[in-house]
């Protein structure tokens, strides 16, 4: 780990494409300004911390449950009008002649 001191205003470049900046310094808080370009993730630690958690939890779904979920989203499409791919491509093989 890289540890640096930093005084209000000066800044820590990253690469050549993000900069922090040392914006305000009240009591025992430290407010950071960072340029980085849009497509450049930045996360609070307990927000990366939960966002991973939970894509953790999503990928050790039960493929039941994944099933479940399945069903009672084509349940609802059916129940709003919407036809499923899947039937949509037999129909129109039917149809079609062949």
């Amino acid at each position: 780990m890289l540890v640096l001191t930093r005084k209000l205003g000066e800044c820590i470049t990253i690469d050549d494409n993000i900069k922090i900046r040392i914006e305000k310094i009240r009591g025992k808080q430290v407010r950071l300004g960072i340029e980085a370009p849009k497509e450049t993730r930045i996360y609070r630690e307990e927000v990366y911390q939960a966002i991973k958690k939970q894509n953790e939890d999503a990928s050790q779904a039960r493929p039941d449950a994944t099933r479940a979920v399945s069903k009672l989203l084509k349940a609802d499409a059916l129940s709003d009008g919407v036809t499923p791919k899947s039937e949509l491509s037999i129909s129109a093989k039917a149809g079609s002649g062949k």
